[in-house]
């Protein structure tokens, strides 16, 4: 059976998903589709393609449907979903987050947060490095989120006396409230 470049992207979702990032090689998709690596790398030719494509994926999670009206909310629930994309996939953040994927949906979730910004009155150089921070922040709050081991409430700070006051907060694990302050912060005007 022939297997298509969406095939080998798939077979990497999957790995990806069952085994984590580290897992992920050109070798384990040709063994899980079944077919020779030379296959493989006639679709994807380089891991860092593959990488791309696997980031692209995984951002054409984002639903750009039934977005609300409101420049602020829109840009909100565009980061919201793009987080729910990156944590929809084992190691998902870390994957996007190692890319500069100028594909389809990346360029079309950039577009989407991006007419939000300048539909908020933003200049083109603010919209642009909003854009920018907003990605930024949900990449690593969402790699955070992926890489923490549950239950590790302990952070242990030492003689730090700033940390000390604020560790109650520092060790929080609510990263979706976490979000949604972060995003407030970055959207206020």
């Amino acid at each position: 059976m022939t297997k298509s470049q969406a095939d080998v992207v798939r077979a990497a979702l999957e790995i990806l998903d069952e085994r984590g990032a580290e897992a992920v090689s050109m070798r384990a998709i040709a063994q899980k589709l079944d077919v020779r690596m030379n296959t493989v790398l006639w679709h994807v030719k380089t891991k860092a393609r593959l990488e791309e494509l696997m980031a692209d994926a995984i951002v054409a999670g984002v639903s750009l449907d039934g977005l609300p009206e409101d420049w602020r909310d829109r840009a909100a629930e565009i980061a919201r979903r793009y987080r729910q994309a990156l944590l929809a996939h084992r190691d998902g953040a870390a994957v996007v987050a190692g890319t500069y994927a100028a594909e389809p949906a990346t360029l079309d979730t950039a577009e989407a947060l991006v007419a939000a910004l300048l539909d908020g009155g933003l200049t083109a150089r603010d919209a642009a490095w909003t854009c920018w921070s907003v990605i930024y922040f949900v990449l690593g709050l969402a790699q955070e989120e992926q890489a923490q081991p549950h239950g590790s409430g302990d952070l242990a700070v030492g003689e730090r006396p700033s940390l000390q006051r604020v560790l109650p907060f520092l060790a929080e694990e609510s990263f979706d409230a976490r979000f949604e302050f972060g995003i407030a912060k970055l959207l206020a005007r």
